[in-house]
């Protein structure tokens, strides 16, 4: 069998034997000709390298120089490493590397070789004395060395070799091609050389790489007599040559190993000297010296085997080969003559199509089961096309050269039938719209578009034919005269026509547009010439005429003209009598066009009164009468107002005019008369009638002189058109709700060809009984279809909302739907009524089904709740409803939840995305959880489950599709990993469905349909099928398993071609005999016929080009990998689980072991505790804008005219580019207020002394100037300016809101800031600070929403500000006066701006496809802004251009959405370079020189040597991205946000979305957090007793703890799918207080409570007295006890000695514990026993005092506050919390805060039992601290407040905060305050009271 890879960077060239010969790696240009490694790295420093263990440098005598020792007792413990580290990589491109090293005798040494393939995989290669045998996996190589011995000494047998070196071995030169190696064992194509690890013991020289095969034994002389150079053949560098004394020969003295060896074809199972002579000498390639054949070992062998199996060609007649110029292309069809390629298309061609074969231009007749093989088109060498069939070709005679026995044949098969899919029929009509439907020539067959598909449907037999090829929705259709020639042309930016031979389907040409937007297509009536009408790039309004006589000769098609016009334009046919003149219509326009010398112009008819109307349609009188004068010729044209004009072509005149009105004005056909005509949106006229079709969805049909009505059919929807039939017998009709239909005029009959929906389908189901299909879709319609005639039978559109899940009843007709709106509801099919309407759900339904024997129903919702249904009786109602069961953050799925094939087991996703859980289907009794969040190495976030689906019974197993690709399949009892599949799509596995017989399994994903061998019995495992335009929503088996349905954008069915024995049932599993639910029909072996293809498994989704329906190559499934299936975290329910915690250095260390694929937890530990210890050693000018002007300039065109406000209309709905370097700020519910007013300067007690944390939400919003130092960054709303040698923060307060972005001038003087929207302002604000003493100086408002990006020009005397998505304008600023110079709108959302550091008056900006160069021209105070819009390459496909810096000298870098990195010249302003830099969106780019850094959402920084782009600019678009070569890669803990760095690029500062900011160092490769913070909201914060230290806590699950000295993170404890939702620190013990009697106890949401020691680091408990989510802690004063509070109410009293829960008290029990709090009483205070005293509080505004004696195990009641509230709160959306504390300063008092009445702070006194004193507050308090020391009060408000009171006395408010202050903490002295804000940590000191 053969394969091939349509998409990958190389392409597969075959050789005339079978091997793979490898493609030519281009190394860097500093690679050349060779690179001296050790040189190079500068090994001596051992900065860039690494050594441990004895590793020594010394002056070897003989060699004379330096040789590097290295010895040790175990390979392992003793190696020198380069690079230094294991994130780095070498980046060396050269195919040969050369060592230069001598084993020590009586020793074994190991050199380990890390190379990265061209599909980003690494492999490594070992080779050593200690192997005994060959061994290969898919990433690992392992080769024995067998060294030689002296010359002269006796040879052994080579198994007596094998071992350590012997005591006369030799210095060895060893010439390793990493090209052939990859290429023989892994058929895999060699990139770079990533790592070398030398282990002892040995000793080296040194290491080289090149291009070139270099022979030690040669002079330069003799090279250049043999003209070796021309050969690839050179001497030996000086600096690498061992030393030859005169006389001497070199291989006498040394070994020389080539491995593998020149002309080996087949692999070798060891290394070692096979001859004596050069392997390179003076003779020619050709004539190179072989190695003797060595006995191959079994794994050599069948790896052998199944490579030469997947890459022989097989047997052909015994001929000279043929070696053709291109790949052939096979069509299923009788071949046609060769054609030629446009020279204006040829590109397009060469990367679009293949050509026809070999010189004699004719295509070979290939059946249709044949398998094609393609090479990519890059490749120069010649290329053999194989092709293979399931019945072999009648021109074999035998077995040829390359051909594998029988034997070995076999050993590689694949899943037949091949195709096993079949497409069928497509439910669905339009797509990008519903007008273009037309009739072809014999009046028996329509074609219209299905989104990317065109169908031509049989009207009679109802049989379809497809047309395949498009990318995108169809949006044009246009047939010539006799219906030979079909144009189609596709919708979006890359617009691209195809021209098809109708009667045969096949694709004659395929051409660019260069129209963005494509809207009609007309054919002249011969063919000859096409017309087309759409949209540039700047929005205008742009036709091309096409010359296409040539096309079916020679596929030939030219552009004779094309014209810009700026009227609108609805409608454009070609006249039938002359192929050169045009008629247009549109709005106020009919316009007369002609083709004259190449130039298109036109004229238009002069409308008179009618100059108003919006034309829509236009129709020929006449058909083609082309004998006729073109004076004779009229048309008519049809608008919306009701009006038909008769236009006379020849006067260019309106001849008539008539206004066609409703049926009450039927007698008033003059115009005169009043009444409001019909809007007319079709137009079609035959010799005898007219028909109209109009928007009160009507077809009418009128005489031509429009009289009267001859006849009328009401449709259920507006006609978008209506088209006679060529017999005028037949008028199709179109809708726009999706419905397809004609009249036929001599019954008079209506019928309907196909009904639609008018969105995209979500989910189906199907039942075998009736044979019916239920589906629903985004249009709010739920329908039911017949699943053999595929008619639908109902509709039902529900008021109710949405529907999104639907499922048919087994037995009965009935049929249930779920809706957004949590409504589930069950309909009788038989009566059309509705049953019952179940309530259970408040939110989305994600899941809805039935069990298979019917007795019960399963819904789920979005919230988490699971409901079951008894269904016994047809009116199902509820039995059991269990809430936060299911995943509230796995999003909705068909395959969310499934029953097993018995009915007896139902699986889900839940209780989080990363858990499946069974449940015994009748009870919902909770069996089996398992866990599959395992981390692998190269995800960047952990696995979640996205579908499951039940195997057929007796195998009992589950498969569980994953969102990193997988499927795994677990054991349904036990949970045990049976098996896993990776990768299953590119993207994330939407549907999975397994047939009943467990042979094949469906998976839908990337919009593609994938068939499965469940068994995976065979070596290409699957087949891939195309066909949608939109993801697969849904793929499943129809209930007799003979079809698939697959749903998305249209409903696809599939004919599986699976034989019956195949279908036949394993044993153990009960089956019956079923009929087809389809009729017979011929089943067709070529899938390309029938409508689908199948597509490259590397390709899916990578690949841009477009494809014919035949260019889609099938490739070999990857080997699976060899190591063994991860470990799951499986847990029963009634299992006891086990606690232990694991550092983050554990992981890493295991991250790193050879082989290794990913982290697996031992089973005896808890793995949910990561340890995480860092290493870190005025005056005010407000300029507003001003009254803005109405222009009538378009957006997107230059300026040129001076001005100051916005050239262009703003967008009037925007929505969120596909980017995350676009700004989003996070949601806020709260505002600060217009009225507040912070306390006069010098009179304030609070000051703020440091904040924690750092805005990872924020867009480059961190400054660094590594010349003056100056470093801010935000947090929230404040800007922080840091001292990074001392640590000591300075705080800027100019914001309210939220900081997006900050900008630096270039002198560090001054600092922008921006933010969104004060309260009341209209526009968002940017802050101007002068950087020395920190004063803002100016405030400039402008734009309305957000500030995506700000940059200063070179000379700091602009500044450029860009809004965000939702404002599209970009604004420029005088920096001397902050006078807004200039603004514009801008069409697109635009996400970076940058100056050029070489002209201030150049700046660019990058956005959605394209890059727009900016010019400023000022003359006086005139500034004038010239762009250019330069469009991203066609190659990338529709990208977002996210991220942009200026390089060196005229280059412009930008990072793309997809991962790649644009290069682009600035002079031409045209893109001359791509390279793949990353797999993510890369949001930061920063240049210094011949350096490049880049960040993006794979959470890893990478640096690239750009040296060699200058060069490459020179040569223009043909420049190759192989000279760009990476240098380093760090990866960090998030998503890069933001970056600044030094003029060499070697040091600088990072940012990432997790709240980190990194210092970089590339020269050590090293990474130190800089800054650290909490990602997600903070929950609490509390002190230490001895005040030392701080902690926090927060929904992320982490519990930090910071040192108050120095605000660093001390260390950090993590808890992983757990949100920590409240803590507190241990008091001082009775016992002499340590730091190792430092505890911090934590809860979480999962009902846990986990106590940690500080100075140990480790997680010294876990309990879990709570079956839900903690929501309050305490210790008790002594420490013995911890109290706890729940969200159901409950409180419970643990000892932490014990771990026991001691009392559980239900007092509050239904509402929230909101407050817990401990103090110490008098023995016998208030009359009960016991020296603590300790309160309650719950959200129900209830508090509990109580007495406790721990001792003793008593604690007693002592009083119960209940505080009186409103009924109904007016003006609040959440309630504010309750809170209570003890009053430090009055004993037995206590304060609390809540809603109530009024907002006020109450003093309860437990003694008098009363309130004693009332504080007025301005606003509900939502945090409350009460100063230990001093009578202050601290109280946080939700209008981003925090007050402070002395009680009694004054009160002042702070700011600082930009969300609710939801916890606040005095210490334990008084003197410091902690407040939290979401994510913010600010920490004050009381400077004075």
């Amino acid at each position: 069998m053969a394969a091939g890879r349509g998409t990958s960077g190389h392409s597969r060239v075959r050789g005339v034997e079978g091997t793979i010969l490898p493609p030519v790696v281009v190394p860097a240009a500093w690679q050349r000709p060779y690179l001296n490694v050790f040189k190079h790295f500068r090994v001596e420093e051992w900065k860039r390298s690494a050594r441990e263990g004895d590793v020594a440098a010394f002056t070897d005598t003989r060699l004379k120089g330096t040789v590097y020792r290295i010895r040790g007792s175990i390979p392992g413990s003793s190696y020198l490493q380069l690079p230094r580290t294991g994130t780095q990589s070498l980046g060396l491109t050269g195919r040969y590397l050369y060592l230069l090293f001598r084993p020590m005798p009586r020793k074994h040494f190991v050199v380990h070789l890390d190379v990265t393939t061209e599909e980003k995989q690494v492999v490594r290669i070992s080779f050593s004395t200690l192997f005994k045998e060959f061994k290969s996996t898919a990433t690992w190589l392992q080769f024995p060395f067998v060294c030689g011995a002296a010359e002269g000494s006796a040879r052994a047998p080579r198994h007596e070799l094998l071992g350590d070196a012997p005591t006369d071995v030799r210095w060895t030169c060893l010439v390793l091609d990493l090209c052939s190696i990859l290429s023989l064992y892994l058929n895999r194509h060699y990139s770079h050389l990533k790592s070398i690890k030398l282990c002892s013991s040995l000793l080296v020289k040194n290491i080289c790489t090149s291009d070139l095969v270099f022979d030690p034994g040669m002079t330069f002389s003799e090279a250049r007599q043999a003209e070796l150079p021309c050969h690839g053949l050179a001497p030996m560098p000086r600096e690498m040559a061992f030393p030859v004394p005169k006389g001497e020969k070199w291989h006498d003295l040394y070994d020389y190993i080539r491995f593998p060896s020149e002309g080996s074809k087949v692999p070798k199972d060891s290394i070692q000297k096979s001859c004596p002579g050069p392997v390179a000498g003076v003779q020619a390639p050709d004539n190179l010296i072989q190695q003797q054949p060595v006995a191959l070992t079994s794994a050599v062998r069948d790896r052998l085997s199944l490579i030469q199996e997947i890459t022989s060609p097989k047997a052909m007649p015994h001929r000279c080969p043929v070696i053709p110029k291109s790949i052939p292309e096979v069509h299923l069809t009788a071949s046609r003559p060769p054609r030629a390629v446009p020279a204006g298309d040829q590109e397009l061609e060469q990367n679009q199509k293949p050509h026809n074969v070999g010189d004699t231009g004719q295509s070979p007749a290939v059946s249709d089961g044949g398998i094609h093989v393609y090479a990519h088109q890059r490749s120069k060498r010649a290329t053999r096309a194989v092709h293979t069939g399931s019945e072999e070709s009648t021109s074999r005679k035998g077995p040829g050269p390359g051909v594998l026995p029988s034997r070995r044949a076999a050993a590689c098969r694949r899943l037949l039938p091949d195709p096993i899919l079949k497409l069928r029929m497509i439910i669905g009509f339009g797509g990008c719209s519903t007008k273009w439907a037309l009739w072809a020539q014999n009046n028996t067959a329509v074609v219209y578009p299905c989104h990317a598909v065109i169908v031509t449907l049989q009207i009679h037999s109802r049989k379809q034919r497809f047309f395949i090829g498009h990318t995108d929705k169809v949006s044009a259709l246009a047939f010539d005269g006799s219906s030979t020639l079909l144009a189609s042309a596709q919708a979006g930016p890359r617009s691209i026509v195809r021209l098809w031979d109708f009667p045969t389907g096949n694709c004659l040409s395929m051409f660019k547009t260069h129209i963005h937007s494509l809207l009609s297509l007309s054919f002249s009536y011969s063919g000859a010439v096409l017309c087309g009408v759409g949209k540039d790039g700047h929005g205008k309004t742009m036709v091309v005429v096409w010359n296409t006589a040539q096309v079916t000769q020679s596929g030939e098609v030219a552009v004779l003209a094309k014209a810009h016009t700026d009227v609108d334009i609805q409608a454009l046919k070609i006249t039938s009598f002359d192929d050169t003149r045009m008629v247009s219509c549109g709005w106020d326009n009919i316009r007369l066009w002609r083709v004259r010398s190449g130039v298109l112009r036109s004229c238009p008819v002069d409308l008179g009164e009618y100059r108003s109307l919006e034309f829509t349609g236009l129709a020929f009188q006449e058909g083609h009468t082309a004998e006729r004068e073109r004076e004779n010729h009229t048309f008519f044209v049809c608008s919306k107002s009701g009006h038909i004009l008769e236009v006379d072509y020849q006067s260019v005149s309106v001849r008539s005019a008539r206004r066609l009105l409703p049926a009450p004005f039927r007698d008033c056909q003059r115009l005169d008369k009043a009444g409001a005509g019909i809007a007319i949106n079709s137009i079609s006229i035959s010799s005898h009638f007219c028909a109209t079709g109009s928007e009160d969805g009507y077809l009418r049909l009128w005489p031509l002189d429009f009289s009267a009505v001859v006849a009328e059919a009401e449709q259920e929807a507006p006609v978008s058109c209506v088209c006679i039939s060529p017999d005028g017998r037949r008028i199709l009709c179109t809708t726009a709700a999706g419905y397809l239909g004609y009249l036929d005029l001599q019954s008079w009959d209506s019928n309907t060809l196909m009904r639609s929906h008018e969105a995209s389908v979500l989910a189906f189901s199907t039942e075998g009984v009736w044979k019916r299909m239920a589906t629903v879709s985004q249009d709010s319609t739920i329908r039911v279809w017949d699943l053999v005639s595929m008619q639908q039978l109902y509709d039902f559109t529900a008021a109710e909302g949405m529907p999104c899940a639907v499922a048919f009843h087994p037995t009965q007709q009935m049929l249930a739907c779920g809706f957004d709106s949590g409504m589930v509801w069950t309909f009788s099919l038989a009566t059309s009524s509705l049953l019952v309407e179940h309530k259970q759900h408040h939110t989305v339904i994600t899941g809805l089904t039935f069990s298979p024997d019917g007795n019960f129903m399963f819904s789920s919702c979005l919230q988490g709740s699971l409901a079951l249904y008894s269904c016994m009786a047809q009116k199902s109602h509820v039995l059991r409803v269990l809430g936060n069961v299911v995943a509230r953050d796995a999003g909705s799925s068909p395959d969310m939840l499934v029953v097993s094939g018995d009915s007896h087991l139902l699986a889900f996703v839940g209780p989080s995305k990363y858990v499946v859980t069974v449940m015994e289907a009748c009870s919902l009794d909770e069996l089996l959880r398992v866990d599959i969040s395992i981390l692998g190495l190269n995800s960047t976030a952990l696995d979640s489950a996205v579908g499951v689906c039940f195997a057929p019974v007796p195998r009992g197993e589950l498969l569980v599709a994953t969102s990193s690709n997988k499927i795994l399949v677990l054991d349904a009892k036990t949970g045990r990993l049976v098996r896993e599949v990776s990768p299953v799509h590119k993207l994330s596995c939407s549907s999975l469905a397994l047939s009943k017989d467990g042979r094949y399994l469906l998976t839908a994903g990337d919009k593609v349909i994938k068939v499965w061998d469940y068994q995976m019995h065979s070596n290409i495992n699957f087949q891939v099928y195309i066909g949608h335009s939109e993801p697969v929503r849904q793929v499943a088996f129809t209930p007799d398993q003979r079809h698939v349905i697959s749903v998305g954008d249209a409903i696809f069915l599939w004919d599986l071609l699976a034989p019956p024995e195949e279908r036949s049932p394993p044993a153990g599993l009960c089956s019956s005999e079923s009929v087809p639910l389809l009729g017979p029909g011929k089943r067709n072996n070529g899938f390309s016929h029938a409508g689908g293809s199948w597509r490259n498994e590397l390709g899916e989704g990578s690949s841009e080009k477009l494809k014919d329906a035949s260019e889609t190559p099938r490739q070999a499934v990857p080997l699976p990998l060899l190591s063994s299936p991860p470990c799951l975290d499986v847990s029963s329910v009634h299992q006891a689980g086990c606690q232990s915690i694991f550092s983050e250095s554990d992981k890493e260390e295991e991250a790193d072991l050879p082989g290794s694929s990913r982290m697996v937890v031992n089973g005896g530990k808890d793995a949910s505790v990561l340890v995480v210890e860092p290493v870190r050693n005025e005056e005010l000018i407000v300029v507003r804008p001003k009254e803005r002007q109405e222009s009538s300039r378009s957006p997107g065109i230059s300026a040129s005219e001076p001005r100051k406000e916005t050239t262009g209309p703003k967008p009037q709905c925007s929505v969120r580019p596909d980017s995350y370097r676009h700004f989003t700020p996070r949601f806020k519910a709260s505002v600060l207020p217009k009225s507040f007013l912070p306390p006069p300067a010098g009179s304030e007690v609070l000051k703020l002394k440091a904040v924690i944390g750092y805005n990872g939400n924020g867009r480059g919003n961190m400054v660094w100037n590594p010349d003056t130092g100056f470093f801010a960054y935000t947090c929230g709303c404040i800007i922080v300016v840091e001292d990074l040698h001392s640590g000591s923060q300075n705080h800027w307060l100019g914001h309210a809101e939220e900081i997006s972005t900050l900008a630096g001038s270039h002198d560090a003087q001054v600092l922008a800031s921006a933010s969104g929207k004060r309260n009341g302002d209209s526009h968002c604000q940017i802050c101007i600070w002068n950087v020395p003493d920190g004063l803002c100086t100016a405030s400039l408002f402008h734009h309305e929403t957000q500030v995506q990006a700000m940059a200063f020009s070179q000379d700091d005397r602009f500044l450029v500000t860009l809004g965000d998505y939702s404002d599209q304008t970009i604004a420029l600023w005088n920096t001397y006066t902050y006078e807004l110079m200039w603004s514009t709108c801008i069409s697109e959302p635009v996400h970076d701006v940058a100056f050029s550091p070489f002209c201030h008056r150049e700046l660019a900006c990058v956005g959605k496809g394209a890059v727009m160069f900016w010019l400023l021209e000022q003359q006086g105070a005139d500034v004038h802004l010239k762009v250019h819009c330069a469009p991203a390459p066609d190659v990338l496909g529709p990208v977002e251009l996210t991220s942009l810096c200026y390089g060196a000298d005229t280059l412009l870098y930008s990072g793309t959405n997809s991962g790649q990195i644009c290069v682009w010249d600035t002079e031409t302003n045209c893109c001359f370079m791509t390279w793949e830099a990353d797999e993510g969106e890369i949001g930061v780019l920063v240049c210094r020189h011949n350096r490049l850094l880049s960040g993006s959402n794979t959470k890893r920084i990478r640096l690239w040597a750009v040296a060699a782009v200058q060069e490459l600019r020179l040569k223009g678009p043909d420049a190759s991205s192989d000279l760009v070569l990476l240098e380093h890669e760090i990866p960090l803990d998030g998503t890069i946000v933001s970056a600044a760095f030094d003029d060499s690029l070697e040091m600088g500062i990072v940012g990432t979305t997790a709240g980190t900011l990194w210092y970089i160092n590339w020269t050590e490769s090293t990474s130190i957090r800089l800054i650290s913070g909490h990602k997600n909201k903070v929950t609490e914060v509390c002190f230490s007793p001895d005040e030392t230290h701080c902690a926090t806590c927060g929904e992320d699950g982490s519990v930090r703890i910071w040192s108050l000295g120095s605000m660093e993170l001390v260390v950090q404890f993590q808890v992983l799918n757990q949100s920590c939702q409240c803590l507190a620190w241990k008091p001082h013990p009775v016992v002499v207080w340590g730091a190792e009697n430092q505890h911090v106890v934590a809860g979480y949401s999962d009902g846990t409570i986990r106590v940690f020691s500080i100075s140990r680091t480790e997680m010294e408990l876990k309990m879990q007295p709570h079956a839900v989510a903690l929501t309050a802690i305490a210790y008790s004063t002594d420490g013995e006890m911890i109290l706890s509070g729940s969200k159901d109410g409950l409180v419970a009293v643990s000892s932490p000695r014990t771990g026991m829960t001691i009392h559980v008290l239900a007092d509050h029990k239904g509402s929230p514990i909101t407050a817990l709090q401990c103090t110490t009483k008098q023995y016998q205070d208030f009359g009960v026993e016991g020296g603590e005293l300790w309160l309650a509080t719950s959200s129900d505004r209830r508090v509990s005092i109580w007495a406790s004696n721990w001792l003793k195990d008593k604690c007693e009641l002592l009083d119960w506050l209940s505080f009186p509230a409103p009924a109904s709160p007016k003006g609040l959306d959440t309630l504010p919390p309750s809170l209570a504390a003890f009053c430090p300063w009055e004993h037995g008092t206590l304060v609390y805060v809540g809603f109530g009445r009024q907002k006020e702070a109450l003093f309860y006194s437990l003694h008098k039992k009363q309130v004693v004193m009332k504080i007025p507050l301005p606003y509900f308090a939502t945090s409350l601290s009460l100063s230990p020391a001093v009578r202050f009060m601290a109280v946080g408000f939700g209008a981003r407040l925090l007050r402070l009171l002395r009680c009694p006395g004054e009160a002042q408010d702070y700011g600082g905060h930009d969300d609710t202050v939801h916890s606040c903490c005095f210490s334990p002295s008084g003197r410091r305050l902690l407040t939290a804000s979401h994510s913010a940590v600010l920490l004050w000191e009381l400077t004075g009271g």
